[in-house]
């Protein structure tokens, strides 16, 4: 293919993800499900010219782990840990980890039922679809009440991380459950210890690096620590959080003569260009991440309809453990939280690894992209039919003020 030709489609690519982006704005429809169906039309197109994109299993989830690198960098830089937040990331931490586990539980169990496989090999297979995916519902609440907004920005998040733990520790072999609970613990723990030194590490190199370029080799150094840390089956992904909190609550961490040690003057300025930079990469991934995985699609498989009625089983888990942990954590009226839930970049990238000798068999490939699109249209017309309360509306003039 000429070079020109080339350098246009991915520019268009970005255009309309980017048009997407301000239609689901106004719309709610979710750009994830119009960059889905615009890799699907694209597979048909070039299969109608004999065109073959190559090495699009390699892409998939190398696009993918570089995109959630980046949107947890990205909700991580977005979550604020003072001014009274403590009892919000508790609840939602407790929704979080409820949610993943029942919902993990339950649709293993559908698995387990219908396919008759191990429960174990259930459970590994059932983990990618009990997440929620933060890629896809932080960009969608942005028009709900700040209450609802901020409780769905940091549950997602801690989905994300205790998910990606969670599948972690079922895909390590280990002698024992007690073996791979103790390295679970373990790794912890190191990557704990690893963030902190380098958070300070790269705080000081922000504030004292005076190239122009400066934030690049910061994420490229995210990067380095995220794939060796997963060659050791450490929760790296831990660390990624730990450095975007970090980040943005430098106040709580770094005090007194560390403050003169670690920042300068210009540290709020640089810190909101590291965030934009991290912002706009991660919608340039999970651009070409969406548009991939609508393009490797079969749309055969989406015609089969014991697919559809799997999807619509897990939906039904999705809705049903939902609703059990959002009456335990979240007080007032449910709506429109309940059927914010969407499964995404997370959910792909972790059904993509998991290993042979876990995945069920019989699996119908088009149970994935199933679920995500009926997840997302549920979202959908949840945020969509939603109506802020005037009593919240009230409440929030009267916080601005």
């Amino acid at each position: 293919m000429d070079i020109s030709i080339l350098i246009i489609i991915l520019s268009c690519s970005v255009l309309l993800s980017y048009a997407f982006d301000l239609i689901s704005s106004r719309t709610k429809l979710p750009s994830v499900v119009l960059l889905l169906a615009t890799g699907m039309v694209a597979r048909q197109v070039t299969q109608y010219f004999n065109i073959t994109i190559p090495y699009v299993d390699v892409l998939l989830p190398t696009l993918g782990t570089i995109g959630l690198i980046l949107i947890v960098l990205e909700g991580g830089l977005d979550l604020e840990l003072s001014g009274g937040k403590h009892k919000l990331i508790a609840r939602t931490f407790v929704s979080a980890l409820l949610g993943l586990v029942l919902s993990m539980l339950v649709i293993a169990g559908i698995f387990y039922l219908l396919l008759g496989e191990s429960f174990y090999n259930a459970m590994v297979t059932a983990t990618p679809f009990a997440i929620i995916s933060s890629a896809v519902a932080i960009p969608s609440v942005r028009g709900l009440d700040n209450r609802r907004r901020e409780y769905m920005v940091y549950e997602s998040s801690l989905s994300d991380i205790l998910g990606l733990m969670l599948f972690n520790i079922l895909v390590i072999p280990s002698g024992s459950g007690w073996e791979s609970a103790g390295k679970f613990f373990q790794s912890t723990l190191l990557i704990v210890v690893i963030s902190v030194i380098c958070c300070f590490v790269l705080l000081y190199l922000i504030s004292r690096i005076s190239h122009h370029v400066k934030y690049l080799p910061i994420i490229s150094a995210l990067f380095i620590i995220y794939a060796v840390g997963k060659i050791y089956h450490l929760s790296s992904l831990l660390a990624i959080l730990v450095f975007g909190l970090f980040l943005n609550n430098t106040e709580l961490f770094v005090r007194g003569k560390l403050d003169n040690f670690f920042k300068n003057d210009l540290f709020e300025e640089e810190l909101e260009q590291f965030k934009n930079l991290t912002a706009e990469s991660a919608f340039i991934i999970r651009t070409f991440f969406f548009l991939i995985f609508g393009y490797a699609t079969n749309i055969n498989e989406l015609l089969d309809f014991d697919a559809w009625i799997v999807s619509g089983l897990i939906l039904l888990a999705i809705l049903g453990t939902r609703y059990l942990t959002l009456a335990t954590t979240f007080k007032g009226n449910l709506s429109p939280l309940l059927y914010i839930a969407p499964r995404g970049l997370i959910t792909v990238l972790l059904f993509l690894t998991i290993p042979p000798q876990y995945m069920v068999k019989g699996f119908r490939e088009g149970i994935l992209m199933i679920t995500v699109i009926m997840t997302a249209l549920t979202m959908m017309v949840a945020v969509m039919s939603y109506r802020k309360p005037v009593e919240e509306e009230e409440h929030e003039e009267l916080d601005v003020l």
